[in-house]
């Protein structure tokens, strides 16, 4: 298992995440098969935020005698009412379910504490400006949560939050098929897929620039709904007309700026080991490029998407990899010492680009690759 650090945090976690979701209506033997599972192969991050009794004891019972091991993520604001989950913003609601949530968990403390789902300008301003961040601040100030975060499908509310300093962990819904939705899409309508252009499909700017503005400001992503929830690895229900594999989802959640875990919902050992595959394969067989000449229009943006379908280079250069630094570079005025560093220690760079204009014609997003090589040559300067 590869690890990453979870932006300022300073915690270091696995590529790959466990999902509570799917917990729901197992038994306390198929939790504990699972979460077993997921230690015996590297993971040790594991997102909570169902709130139903039997779910969070079977999880507690599970963690039981390891909880160390693990890094867990779990949600303010989610409460069970009427036999169902429910999100909240009662502040009597939200500390009851999450005093129950430590209770059953069998622990006395959260590493990310993640405010759930903000989505609209509205209910930002409730958080932010309300009870639920106070009580997300006591929580931190008295050890109970380690980092606050945030869950969010809105590019534009996450990055308020982003930019008010406030969160260090952002749980945001990142494929390739939600990237190239309209930014002002609906949850509901996103995850239908209802948010393309007619037609054809063009990259959102909006969460791109979401991305390199996490990575910058040292906020970690963790992905939700990476799989689309399953519909990407179907041809049929694909917006692409082609399957994706688990693995390649994985891997285009990695690419993008600021990710530093892949949260992959499991029903069973046998989804865990599908989705820690990943990490033995080769970068072919991660490699998601087929979806982007699939034969569905992909409306020119010039953006990179980090596909890497320009390559290859008689230069070797990794091309996505110097895009993303050039990205990351020009998020502020001037480039961190990191950023500079980790461009500086890529085996070629912008300056070993011959020119040559190969790799131009492969991508389907009409990339200028060259000018984007100019630009990090004076960027990059030493």
């Amino acid at each position: 298992m590869n690890y990453r650090i979870l932006g300022r945090s300073g915690l270091k976690v696995s590529e790959i995440g466990l999902g509570g979701e799917w917990f729901n209506g197992l038994s306390q033997e198929e939790s504990t098969a699972i979460v077993d599972t997921a230690a015996e192969n590297g993971i040790n991050y594991i997102d909570i935020f169902m709130p139903q009794a039997p779910t969070r004891d079977h999880l507690g019972y599970a963690l039981k005698g390891r909880r160390e091991q693990f890094i867990i993520q779990g949600h303010l604001c989610t409460v069970y009412e009427d036999g169902q989950y429910t999100r909240t913003r009662d502040i009597e609601k939200t500390k009851r379910s999450f005093e129950d949530l430590l209770a059953r968990l069998q622990t006395d403390y959260i590493d990310v504490g993640m405010i759930h789902y903000v989505d609209s300008e509205e209910d930002f301003r409730t958080v932010f400006d309300g009870p639920v961040l106070a009580y997300a601040k006591e929580l931190k100030a008295a050890g109970v949560i380690g980092h606050i975060g945030m869950s969010s499908h809105n590019p534009h509310i996450a990055l308020k939050a982003v930019e008010s300093g406030l969160v260090d962990v952002l749980m945001f819904s990142i494929n390739p098929a939600y990237d190239m939705e309209s930014a002002n899409t609906d949850i509901y309508d996103l995850m239908e897929f209802k948010g393309m252009e007619t037609g054809g499909l063009v990259v959102d700017p909006a969460r791109q620039t979401l991305y390199s503005a996490c990575e910058a400001a040292g906020v970690a992503l963790t992905v939700m709904k990476p799989l689309g929830a399953g519909t990407l690895l179907k041809a049929k229900s694909s917006p692409f007309g082609v399957a994706m594999t688990v693995p390649q989802c994985i891997q285009y959640c990695l690419d993008r700026n600021g990710v530093k875990v892949v949260i992959v919902g499991c029903h069973t050992p046998q989804e865990v080991l599908e989705a820690v595959k990943h990490q033995q394969l080769s970068q072919q067989e991660r490699s998601y490029a087929h979806i982007f000449t699939s034969g569905v229009p992909i409306f020119v943006t010039g953006k990179c998407m980090y596909c890497n379908h320009c390559q290859p280079c008689p230069a070797h250069l990794d091309i996505a990899a110097v895009t993303k630094f050039l990205d990351l570079a020009t998020q502020q005025e001037t480039v961190p010492d990191t950023v500079m560093e980790h461009y500086w220690a890529l085996s070629a760079t912008a300056k070993d680009c011959l020119m040559c204009g190969r790799c131009e014609p492969n991508c389907p997003f009409g990339v200028n690759i060259r000018e984007n090589m100019k630009r990090a040559r004076t960027v990059f300067q030493r």
